[in-house]
């Protein structure tokens, strides 16, 4: 599947008592980047509920001033659910600063879950491979 990217600058407002990002903040930006990646592809936004987040990991600080790329692909697409996976890095893309992936639910108006007729693509290398095999052993 395609892959989308969304960058955001740390500013001193998101810092914590440590003097880096905070990690609510963090979190947030993930839930909302992996949140596009489904929208855009669904063209449904409304329909997207977050039903998990798995294993999403901090590997190092993020400083003020800091560009963070919060780059996100569908790795597992059910009858009603889907998973995306989302890495952040800075620095041109080299240092790994947080990864993880999130499982939402499509549903109806009455939250009730519904198809969302999502069909992944082949896997095009071995990290996406990869990344679908570990999605699959999610629970």
């Amino acid at each position: 599947m395609e892959k989308m990217k969304l960058s955001h600058l740390v500013k001193s407002g998101e810092l914590n008592h440590h003097g880096t990002l905070f990690a609510g903040q963090m979190a947030e930006w993930f839930v909302e980047a992996c949140f596009i990646n489904g929208a855009q592809i669904t063209e449904s936004p409304e329909n997207i509920v977050c039903l998990k987040i798995h294993g999403f990991r901090f590997n190092m600080p993020t400083n003020n001033g800091d560009i963070l790329h919060i780059e996100t692909q569908m790795v597992k697409a059910g009858t009603t659910s889907f998973t995306v996976y989302g890495k952040a890095t800075r620095n041109n893309d080299i240092e790994l600063i947080a990864d993880g992936f999130i499982t939402f639910v499509f549903v109806n108006e009455n939250g009730k879950p519904i198809p969302h007729n999502i069909t992944l693509d082949e896997a095009k290398t071995k990290e996406e491979k990869e990344l679908r095999k570990q999605a699959q052993n999610l629970t």
